[in-house]
């Protein structure tokens, strides 16, 4: 797992006289599952856009899976998966048509597309409602059908923003379960959650405070330097020291 899925260096984002994200520097090893904390308005949303082509930087520099954010923004699209808070699915659409929708999109050819979709549905338990509109289903299968979705190309990385919000807790562990999976499966897991019990099921972390990575490191390295017995306690000392709210 030596491979670097994500490399960033001193990387800037600014709109006007607002630095949204502030030089910040980290790597991503391939495979690995890395969790990305930061309370609302600290910068991780604007930071994650720069990662996924989203989002030209202002200054510093990062590749992803080894594309350039700057000049190869199209390269990193087709090469990760991402699951937005919105799930990013069409509620008009079945189960099974959301699949052969993205399925098209992603470039998949109807002949390897045929049995995903069959695989897709088993994995997350929907076989018996693959016909049934998405807007019926309810929350955390979407949830696990969004994130089915996500990786159904093999992407190198799969974004995974804030994807167990509002589920209860045995969902919301079902789902970790899955990310285990891919990232077994060698595929890096950059995730954003508000839940700090999550953020313990992560290879690594970083917490951003006001447009800055202030903390990085395993979660028992977090909790050690900053004399913790969690991470929402390491989260709470250092979001303490924020100047900014939400933006």
């Amino acid at each position: 797992m030596s491979e670097l899925a994500i490399q960033t260096e001193n990387l800037t984002r600014k709109f006007g006289e607002f630095t949204a994200v502030d030089n910040i520097s980290f790597d991503v090893k391939q495979g690995e599952i890395f969790g990305f904390l930061g309370a609302n308005g600290a910068g991780k949303t604007t930071a994650m856009k720069m990662l996924t082509g989203l989002l030209n930087p202002t200054s510093g520099s990062a590749t992803v899976s080894g594309s350039d954010v700057y000049t190869q923004a199209e390269t990193i699209k087709k090469n990760i998966g991402y699951m937005s808070q919105k799930f990013s699915l069409y509620d008009d659409l079945t189960a099974e048509e959301n699949i052969q929708f993205y399925g098209g999109i992603y470039g998949i050819s109807d002949q390897d597309l045929s049995p995903k979709i069959d695989e897709v549905l088993e994995s997350v338990s929907l076989g018996s409602v693959r016909k049934q509109l998405v807007r019926s289903l309810p929350l955390g299968w979407k949830q696990k059908l969004a994130f089915s979705i996500a990786i159904l190309h093999q992407p190198k990385i799969v974004f995974l923003d804030e994807p167990t919000g509002g589920v209860d807790p045995v969902t919301r562990r079902q789902f970790w379960e899955k990310i285990y999976q891919v990232s077994d499966r060698g595929i890096t897991v950059f995730v954003t959650t508000h839940y700090m019990d999550e953020a313990e099921y992560c290879d690594r972390i970083s917490i951003m405070v006001d447009g800055r990575i202030d903390a990085l490191g395993t979660p028992d390295e977090l909790k050690e330097s900053f004399s913790s017995d969690s991470i929402e306690n390491v989260f709470i000392k250092l979001a303490r020291s924020a100047t900014r709210g939400d933006g």
